[in-house]
């Protein structure tokens, strides 16, 4: 009986594992010449709101939007 609780658990680090993953590969993914025109626009429209400015992108968080942007000013910038 504690052979399957043990093989459960090692299933679940697994799927933690893979989501892990999935997520950094996630963050490394590009953005699509739409949502970068969509990205520009909405920032001139809310600010650094980003939670909002993700909510009009499906699949994206808030966070990688940051992150895009930041970079992008970064480059520009300089």
């Amino acid at each position: 009986m504690s052979d399957l609780n043990h093989d459960n658990n090692s299933e679940g680090s697994q799927d933690e594992s893979s989501q892990q993953s999935e997520s950094n590969s996630r963050t490394d993914m590009k953005f699509s010449d739409d949502e970068k025109d969509l990205i520009a626009r909405m920032y001139n429209l809310l600010g650094e709101r980003w939670s909002l400015i993700a909510g009009r992108i499906p699949g994206r968080s808030a966070e990688e939007i940051e992150k895009y942007w930041t970079t992008k000013c970064s480059r520009s910038q300089s």
